[in-house]
């Protein structure tokens, strides 16, 4: 049998692209003779002092070598390579550092413990795109020296073939007509890596639309008053999103406001605005969200009920196998909008599994928590399952925070309760501010009952008791235990 040979995909990079230059960096596959250079793009943090980081991709099968030099450090005197978990270890030199990756990982790699200016390294696998002379394809043919134009101008004559179309973006900048492009049902949207389109995309109403390939949604020149999201779907189902790179959108990476089964799979965003959440789903069904790497200045990830025009409440929903990196906020959040003016919505069924979270830095008291169910607005949550959680040091926040609440910036009533929470396997590694953990009701009414906490880890050590897990259990919340 033929060995596999190791291979490597490096995309172009348009002219115009905001790039930055904190790093030299270099790919090879193992072994290989010659080093291809690997540009970064220009990717703002963290809104409470807002910084320039860098970002870069590629594509690999087998094994790949990768090499950082540093035009702007005198000194390497330490290299951290997060998630921590995937134990990558460097090769350290004063100006340069090697190592090798034998699978995909979504990487942060922070020079002298400096976590705002840091490398993000995508490493994706090798996959093929759709046949661009195949039959039913629509080829935008693109130019890395000047720009070009997409939206909804295109949708003619999309719709003017048979549903099941394919429209492929070739390489190039293409701005957005009027920043938002309301997309087709019954349509794949294939961006080849190397196409950077400036604006937005949407659905409304709509059904069979999968959006995929390498390409990059670039929002940071948008004022965060503008509340464009990266990809904003409304009352839509049967929906595919995978493998693209959102750069500053000024309000979520992806709305999702009444859908039904939806698919977001290795997505990588950036955020450095209020309300710059990364994946919020508002009175959705069956969404599955996998793989990716979410570094925003709001919420990471949030699960609600009711909220604007989206009605009913939220559930049968999975997060997992995902890196999660909140500048301000919540990690993951649960329960704060619903039917505060009806009965209430029921937000039940939502699992978190294989999580790295590598920061949770918020002080405002009523929002702490990397793992956070605050129910308010009339909100029962319940049957929510925690599994294989890794919390590294953060800056400033809470482990837990199950709480039934009246937050009266948000919220006109309490939540009626939380109901059957299972947190299994979390290890968490201490540092940094942390406080500690609150389950608690609101009266006795509207209170907090069977929480399941167990294999809890400090620090490698197992805790034997709420105290030893740093949890303190308030008013209103029964059968609470960790073993």
């Amino acid at each position: 049998m033929e060995e596999k040979q190791d291979t490597l995909r490096i995309y172009p990079v348009p002219g115009g692209a905001v790039l930055q230059e904190d790093y030299c960096l270099r790919v090879r596959s193992a072994g290989a003779q010659e080093w291809r250079e690997l540009r970064a793009y220009r990717v703002k943090v963290d809104m409470h002092d807002v910084r320039c980081a860098s970002m870069a991709y590629f594509d690999f099968s087998g094994r790949v070598e990768v090499e950082i030099t540093f035009p702007k450090f005198y000194t390497v005197y330490r290299v951290d390579i997060r998630p921590l978990a995937l134990g990558v270890v460097p090769v350290i030199e004063p100006k340069r550092i090697t190592f090798t990756l034998d699978q995909p990982a979504n990487l942060s790699v922070e020079i002298n413990r400096d976590r705002f200016h840091n490398l993000h390294l995508f490493a994706g696998a090798m996959e093929e795109g759709p046949d661009r002379a195949g039959e039913n394809v629509l080829v935008v043919q693109g130019s890395l020296e000047r720009p070009g134009f997409l939206g909804d101008g295109l949708n003619a004559q999309l719709e003017a073939m048979p549903e099941g179309r394919t429209l492929y973006v070739e390489p190039g900048i293409y701005y957005i007509g009027e920043s938002v492009w309301h997309l087709p049902s019954h349509t794949r949207i294939y961006l080849e890596g190397g196409a950077v389109l400036i604006g937005g995309l949407a659905l409304e109403h709509g059904e069979g639309l999968r959006i995929d390939g390498r390409g990059i949604l670039y929002l940071a020149d948008f004022h965060r008053f503008t509340g464009i999201n990266g990809i904003r779907l409304n009352h839509s189902r049967d929906i595919v999103i995978e493998n693209l790179i959102f750069i500053n959108p000024p309000h979520y990476t992806v709305s999702l406001g009444d859908c039904e089964d939806v698919t977001l799979r290795n997505l990588k965003s950036f955020s450095c605005e209020g309300w710059s959440d990364g994946l919020d789903m508002m009175s959705c069904r069956r969404v599955l969200a996998e793989g990716c790497f979410l570094r925003t200045s709001d919420d990471c990830v949030a699960v609600y009920g009711s909220r604007w025009d989206n009605y009913g409440g939220s559930r049968e929903i999975t997060m997992r196998n995902m890196a999660i990196w909140a500048d301000v906020a919540h990690p993951t959040m649960i329960g704060v909008h619903g039917d505060c003016r009806g009965e209430g919505d029921v937000i039940e069924e939502i699992v978190f599994e294989n999580i790295d979270i590598l920061e949770h830095h918020e002080f405002q008291p009523g929002y702490l928590g990397a793992l956070a169910i605050n129910a308010g607005d009339k909100n029962l949550v319940r049957n929510v399952t925690y599994r294989d959680i890794r919390i590294e040091p953060f800056e400033h926040g809470k482990v837990l925070d199950f709480q039934v609440k009246w937050n009266q910036d948000y919220n006109p009533a309490p939540g009626r309760g939380i109901r059957n929470i299972l947190v299994e396997n979390l290890r968490v590694m201490s540092g940094g501010g942390e406080e500690p953990s609150v389950i608690a009701g609101y009266s006795e009414e509207f209170s907090v009952r069977d929480v399941q906490i167990r294999d809890f880890y400090r620090d490698g050590r197992r805790a034997e008791s709420l105290e030893e897990a740093g949890i303190a259990v308030g008013d209103y919340a029964e059968n609470i235990k960790i073993g």
